[in-house]
């Protein structure tokens, strides 16, 4: 709920009081108010699980997701990333240190994620949402900070 149901309904809010025009946000300005309110609500459900839940892995994992979405928020006071890119290849970039503790169990998972993530690229390259350039960017931010996040807090 506070990871998909909240942001969802933050930004029907901001596009009901008119902060954004579109909820695609094809401009670069339009995003920041937006990413800036869902990296608040990221780091405040990691603090809780830190604080209320006692499951270091969960928090973790939070951890790492919630770097993924304050640094892309901070890229876009600047830059216009595809953050469709970003969150696959995050996973990705998640999955695969886990790979060798998982006995080859990860390998059609991570398979099946990367043609996802080939499929999820293009489509913002057809629907001329993202620049080559913006999709590549968030495609390596996100794995960076997926498989940099697994390697440091696990």
């Amino acid at each position: 709920m506070m990871t998909f149901i909240l942001p969802a309904i933050n930004f029907l809010f901001f596009k009901v009081t008119g902060t954004i025009d579109n909820l695609a946000m094809p401009e670069r300005k339009q995003r920041i108010i937006p990413f800036l309110f869902i990296s608040i609500l990221y780091c405040a459900v990691t603090f809780l699980f830190h604080w209320k839940v006692n499951a270091a892995a969960v928090t973790n994992l939070l951890m790492t997701i919630s770097a993924m979405v304050v640094i892309s928020a901070s890229i876009t006071l600047f830059y216009k990333v595809s953050i469709h890119s970003a969150a696959i290849w995050g996973i990705v970039g998640i999955l695969l240190p886990l790979y060798k503790s998982s006995s080859g169990l990860l390998l059609i998972p991570i398979t099946i994620l990367i043609i996802v993530a080939g499929m999820v690229m293009s489509s913002r390259l057809m629907l001329n949402a993202h620049t080559p350039r913006e999709v590549l960017t968030g495609s390596l931010l996100g794995f960076g900070i997926g498989f940099g996040g697994v390697l440091i807090l696990f």
